[in-house]
Order: C-alpha cells, then structure tokens, then sequence
C-alpha cells in the first residue's frame, strides 16, 4: 500500500509539474501568435502608408488625397498620419464607410467621396469649420446627420443619386456660405425648410424626387438663380415664384403641369426655361423663324414658348369674362 502511494503521488507530482510546463508553453505560443499578429499589423499599416502616399498629389498649391478605380472599402488609421491633406478624391474605390477620425482632418477644403458604396455619414464631420465642398453623391446614404450645419465654411453639398435621402435638418439653415446644393435623384416629396431659409443659396437641383408642388415661400431663396426640377410630379406653380427676380434657369421638364402661371411673364431675368413633357392645357405653337440660325436657337419649351402660352392663356381669359359681362344682357333681350 505504502509503495502504491508513492508512485501515485510520482504520478501527481510529473502531471502537475507537466501540466503547468505545457500552460506556460501555450502561454509562450499565444504571446508569439500575438507578437506575429501585431507585427503584421505593423507591417499592414506601412504598406498601406505606403501605398497611401503615392497617392498624394499636389494641385493648386494643395495636397491632395486621389484613388480612383482601387479598391478600399474602410480605410486604414494610418491615414491619420497625413493629416495635412486638404482634399480627398476617393472615387469609385467601394468605400463603405466614412472614417469617425474624419474630423481631425482639420485641413480638409473637399471631401470628394462621389460613386462609392458610403451607406451613412458620421457626426463628427461637423468638425470640418474649414471644409467647403462636400461631395457624396452616387453612394447610399439614406439621411443627413445635423452635426453638417457646423460646417461653417461649406459652400457646396452634392448628394445626388443616392436615392433614399427624404429630408435635410433644418439645422442646415445655419450654412451661410452654403450657395450649391444638388439633390436629385432621391426621395424627397416637399422642398425642405432649411433650404427656404439659406441666405445665399444660388443653385439648386431637386431633379428626379417626388415633389407634388413648391411652397408658397419659395421666393424667400431670393438669391436663387438655377432651379432644376425635372422628372417630378409638380401640378402648379404658386404665384410667389414670380417674385424670384434672379432666377434665370427654370428647367421644369417631365411633370404634371396644366398651365404657366400669368406672374412669369414678369420675370425679367429668366433666360431660360423649360416646360417640355407637361399635359399643359392649351396648345401653344412658335411661329417659324425668319432665318436657321435662329430656328435653332429657339427652344420649342423655351422662353418663347412660355411668354406666347401666357399671352394666350390671358386671351382665354379675357374671352371668359366678356362672356361673363355680356350674358346677363342676353338674359334680359330674351
């Protein structure tokens, strides 16, 4: 019995002793594994670096960031390390997301990241006070994030064709530089408020969305002076937009418009416009031009159109309150 206890406690002593041999073997293997790990990481982050830099270009006195055609769908921290770019121009590279370490590129003026896969846009964009052109469009962004108000240098906001994007925050108001602004292609069905309120908003397309009709304060984008707003479902025009004195391009082509409001006629500064593929209700023709050239010139929806259906619309109703005058006399001779 003595001798059976011996060799039992041998036995427990060489499996204890073995046990924590192969724990600190394994522990050996996993610190290695982890050395490895970080090692490739290191090295990863240099070659994207690396790689990175050759594609740093300088333009116009600026440095600018440019893929195009490669794919990276995140992009690495080691970014971080070029902090002093001033523009990326990320195209077509399968970018999915928009880095949250965005907002210590300080020196940022454009961020380029048109045609790619980008799905949201982080609030730390906000941090960007020197950015002034923000261009998304072409991705999949379904909504914008308020922090862009704070954006104070922003000139320019493109978010066409992402297809999903149904309303701006009305923080956006705030963006008093804010002057170029593309929507189109989306999902809007009214003209957002913040856009009523932006001070200096010049150009503005809202092209192939859902808008049924403008608002009536929309003559308070007084300094408008491109409006597009083809392939919607607008069935009027309010009075107001005759009030819009600097606009000079009107493009309202594909809608459900019955008729041309008499208030255009005095917009002085419209130098081109276009009704064309609207069920207007009277049939207006141009009469034909004296000379080629000048047929064409001539716009078959154009501003000569539009003053000629106008003239004709006031005939029409002029014609109606004659009527309207002279039928009680019929009344009484008969």
């Amino acid at each position: 019995m003595a001798e059976t206890a011996v060799c039992l406690g041998t036995f427990t002593a060489v499996k204890t002793l073995w046990e924590v041999r192969i724990h600190k073997i394994n522990e050996e293997l996993q610190k290695e594994k982890e050395f490895r790990q970080r090692l490739l990481l290191v090295w990863e982050e240099r070659a994207a670096l690396a790689k990175l830099k050759e594609k740093v270009i300088n333009e116009g006195g600026r440095a600018i960031l440019r893929i195009e055609e490669e794919e990276w769908k995140t992009l690495p921290s080691c970014l971080l390390k070029l902090i002093h770019l001033q523009e990326w121009q990320l195209h077509r590279t399968s970018l999915q997301k928009i880095p949250q370490f965005i907002g210590r590129f300080h020196s940022l003026v454009v961020l380029d990241l048109s045609r790619n896969s980008i799905e949201s846009v982080p609030k730390e964009i906000g941090q960007l006070t020197s950015l002034q052109e923000l261009l998304l469009s072409y991705n999949r962004i379904k909504s914008v994030p308020k922090e862009i108000s704070n954006c104070i240098s922003l000139e320019r906001l493109e978010l066409a064709v992402n297809r999903n994007i149904c309303d701006l925050p009305p923080q956006l108001s705030d963006l008093k530089k804010l002057s170029h602004i593309d929507l189109c292609m989306n999902q809007f069905t009214a003209v957002p408020s913040a856009l009523l309120n932006m001070p200096n908003l010049e150009w503005l397309d809202m092209g192939g969305n859902k808008l049924q009709e403008l608002p009536d304060a929309i003559d308070r984008m007084e300094n408008l002076h491109t409006l597009w707003l083809q392939r919607n479902e607008i069935n009027s025009l309010p009075e107001t937009i005759g009030n819009m004195k600097n606009l000079s391009t009107l493009v309202l082509s594909n809608n459900k418009l019955k008729d041309i409001p008499v208030c255009m006629k005095d917009m002085t500064n419209l130098r081109f416009v276009n009704f064309r593929d609207n069920p207007l209700e009277l049939e207006v023709t141009l009469p034909p031009c004296e000379n080629t050239d000048e047929e064409e010139q001539q716009e078959m929806f154009g501003i000569d159109f539009m003053h000629m259906y106008i003239q004709e619309s006031l005939k029409k109703t002029g014609m109606a309150f004659l009527l309207i005058l002279i039928s009680p006399q019929y009344s009484e001779e008969e």
